[in-house]
């Protein structure tokens, strides 16, 4: 085997197990607060809707408290509580619930997104968990695996390659600007079936091959990192809509494999 970093390595194996341990400890931190009359939530902005609520900062608090345990030179960057500097190679990358609104509302299509980065690599290894169904997809240093409770399973994305056959998601009806919004019409329309409202759980379904294209814009690092990781380790391609690395947010399309990608490209840059 080469020193590269793998899921058997050490580090690797570091890695995963530090992740797990993070997503078990959101899952405690939330569960007691999801579809809870006691629920606090407060609008983060002045133009529109960006809701928080004390599961988000009471899971990424636990989240941090899990890390500095296990690694506590490792760096992180967290939706709510922002940066914060390490020392070592590596740089968490947490979203504490992807879906805060679904959240509120006491849907299921909510998750906690865990990346970690690499300096020099990318980010390297993702987590997306939704621990109410008890659902875990997982991938990068060469694994891509589902688990939910004894059942465990390996992650491949579809075979699905022209539009027309596509099932594609998006969080949002409204996409971004007009002109975004525009363009994705131009894909759902030639799509068979097009889905809203799933946030971070759209990119898990793709991951494991039962949906084929997420279309989206205005995401964060946080938002994609994790997702991008599982899809990418299934077999799937994720880039912005100019074909570029993902991993600082903006207009992402993920897809199945890369014909289905080039098409999506294609039509959104028409």
């Amino acid at each position: 085997m080469s020193n590269a970093l793998h899921f058997q390595t050490t580090e690797g194996k570091n890695i995963i197990n530090t992740a797990n341990a993070m997503a078990d400890a959101a899952r405690e931190a939330i569960l007691p607060l999801f579809r809870s009359r006691s629920l606090v939530a407060e609008n983060k902005t002045f133009n529109g809707f960006d809701p928080v609520t004390d599961a988000d900062k009471s899971a990424e608090r636990a989240m941090i408290t899990e890390l500095k345990q296990r690694r506590p030179n490792d760096g992180v960057f967290g939706e709510e509580f922002g940066e914060l500097k390490g020392d070592s190679l590596y740089r968490w990358v947490l979203d504490p619930i992807d879906g805060t609104r679904a959240f509120m509302a006491g849907a299921p299509t909510w998750g906690v997104l865990i990346s970690v980065e690499k300096i020099g690599k990318g980010s390297i290894f993702g987590i997306i968990d939704q621990p109410f169904i008890g659902e875990r997809f997982w991938g990068g240093l060469g694994i891509a695996e589902y688990a939910k409770q004894n059942d465990k399973q390996i992650l491949k994305t579809s075979n699905v390659e022209e539009i027309e056959n596509a099932i594609l998601l998006s969080t949002f009806p409204e996409v971004g600007t007009d002109t975004e919004r525009n363009a994705f019409q131009k894909v759902s329309q030639k799509a068979k079936l097009t889905r809203y409202g799933l946030d971070c759980y759209g990119y898990a379904l793709v991951a494991m091959g039962t949906a084929d294209l997420v279309i989206e814009a205005g995401l964060s690092s946080y938002d994609i990192s994790a997702p991008a990781c599982v899809i990418e380790a299934a077999g799937g391609v994720v880039t912005t809509w100019d074909g570029k690395p993902p991993f600082n947010g903006g207009r992402i399309v993920a897809a199945s494999n890369e014909r289905l990608h080039k098409s999506a490209l294609d039509e959104l840059n028409s």
